[in-house]
C-alpha cells in the first residue's frame, strides 16, 4: 500500500474465482482489471482437498449460483482450482499490465506459494479471521495484511488482530475490511456506519468489501472513509459458478472506479473551510457592495434612506454598514455607484 499517497482509496477488483479454472480467462481479467483503472486485481490461492472436507455443504448462494458444480464445496471448488504456475504467470502478466497482484491464500500451502511472488500485502478473508494457525503464519511473513471481517463480531476481530500483533505485526500495518459475506448482500444488511465501530480497534486503516449488485455502496463508503474498496468483477455474470452473479462486469467496474476517485478528489485533504481556487473570482460576482441608492451630494449623510446593497461584491463590504451610515458622502456619488470612504 506504500505505493500509493495517503489519500488514495486503494481499490482492489476481486477477480476471485471468477475465472472458473480457466488460465486464459484470469490473464483477460488482469487486462480487464487495469483498463478499468483498478490498483489491483485479486484471485484466491487454494488446495480443495486442505480447504474443506468431502462432507462439507456448499452455501445456500452457491447452491443457487452453481447448481452444476458439484453437490459439495469440495466437488465445486476442485473446478475453481490454478495451479502454482499459473499464479506465477498471473503476477508477471499484472508487472507487465502495471496493476498490483493480489490473492488471498486459504491454505498454509498456498501461503508458502505466494510468499514467493513479492505481494505488496496480504490479504485475509472473512472465514479465516477464526483460524490461529492461519492468522499466525499470515503475520510470520511481516507484511502489512487486510482483513476482511465478514461475519465477525468485534470481539472476534479484535482476537484476530490480537494474534496479528503476538505474530510480529504492528497495528499501524493492520487495515480492517467491514464486509458482509451474503452474496448479494440486501442493503439493509450493509451496515457501512460498522467501519467506525472498526476503527475504535486503533489499526492502520478501515475500508470495505462489497458484495452488493450495484456500485452505489462502495462509493458511499469511500465518501465515509473507506482507505481501500474491494469488489468483486466478472467478465460475464451468465458464466456457472458461484459469484458471478454479485460481481461487476468490467464496464461497471470502471465506472465505479471513476466515481471512487471524483470522491476521494472532492474529499479534499486539509479538512479545513477556506476559499478554493476555483470560486474565488466569483466572490466580486456574487457577494455585495454598499451603493448609492440615488444621488448622493458630497458632504451629505449617508443613511439608510440613500445606501443601498447591491452586486458586484467590489466595493465597500456590507458588513461595513453600521461603520458607513452615520458618516459623510466624500464626493458627489450617482444612483448604484460604489460607495467610498
Amino acid at each position: 500500500m506504500e505505493r500509493h499517497h495517503h489519500n488514495h482509496v486503494i481499490i482492489i477488483a476481486e477477480a476471485g474465482v471468477n475465472h472458473n479454472g480457466s488460465v486464459d480467462r484470469a490473464l483477460e481479467m488482469v487486462h480487464a482489471a487495469a483498463a478499468a483503472g483498478a490498483d489491483y486485481v485479486k484471485f484466491q490461492t487454494f488446495k480443495s482437498s486442505d480447504l474443506v472436507s468431502a462432507c462439507a455443504e456448499k452455501a445456500e448462494y452457491q447452491k443457487k449460483n452453481c447448481p452444476g458444480c458439484g453437490s459439495t464445496q469440495l466437488e465445486m471448488l476442485r473446478g475453481l482450482e490454478l495451479s502454482a504456475d499459473a499464479f506465477a504467470m498471473l503476477k508477471r502478466e499484472c508487472d507487465a499490465a502495471g496493476i498490483g497482484f493480489l490473492s488471498s491464500p486459504f491454505d498454509s500451502g498456498s501461503i508458502k506459494l505466494l510468499s514467493a511472488l513479492d505481494m505488496d500485502f496480504w490479504k485475509i478473508p472473512s472465514g479465516e479471521i477464526t483460524n490461529m494457525p492461519y492468522l499466525r503464519e499470515v503475520a510470520g511473513m511481516r507484511q502489512p495484511v487486510i482483513l476482511s471481517s465478514g461475519m465477525s463480531t468485534l470481539e472476534e476481530v479484535r482476537q484476530a488482530v490480537k494474534i496479528l500483533c503476538d505474530g510480529g505485526l504492528t497495528k499501524d500495518r493492520i487495515t480492517l475490511l467491514h464486509c458482509n459475506t451474503q452474496y448479494p448482500t440486501p442493503m439493509r444488511d450493509v451496515n457501512l456506519r460498522a467501519m467506525d465501530d472498526l476503527r475504535s480497534l486503533g489499526c492502520g486503516s478501515v475500508g470495505y468489501s462489497d458484495h452488493t449488485p450495484c456500485i452505489e455502496i462502495p462509493i458511499a463508503a469511500a465518501a465515509l472513509g473507506a482507505t481501500v474498496i474491494e469488489k468483486h468483477f466478472t467478465l460475464d455474470v451468465n458464466l456457472p459458478g458461484p459469484d458471478h452473479k454479485a460481481s461487476l462486469i468490467p464496464a461497471e467496474l470502471s465506472a465505479m472506479v471513476s466515481a471512487i476517485r471524483n470522491v476521494e478528489m472532492a474529499l479534499g485533504g486539509s479538512g479545513k473551510k477556506s476559499v478554493s481556487d476555483s470560486e474565488r473570482a466569483n466572490i466580486a460576482v456574487a457577494r455585495r457592495s454598499i451603493v448609492a441608492a440615488r444621488h448622493i451630494a458630497k458632504g451629505e449623510l449617508l443613511t439608510a434612506d440613500n445606501l443601498a446593497v447591491k452586486r458586484p461584491g467590489t466595493g465597500v463590504s456590507p458588513m461595513l454598514w453600521d461603520e458607513v451610515t452615520g458618516t459623510r458622502a466624500v464626493r458627489d456619488f450617482s444612483a448604484d455607484e460604489l460607495i467610498e470612504l
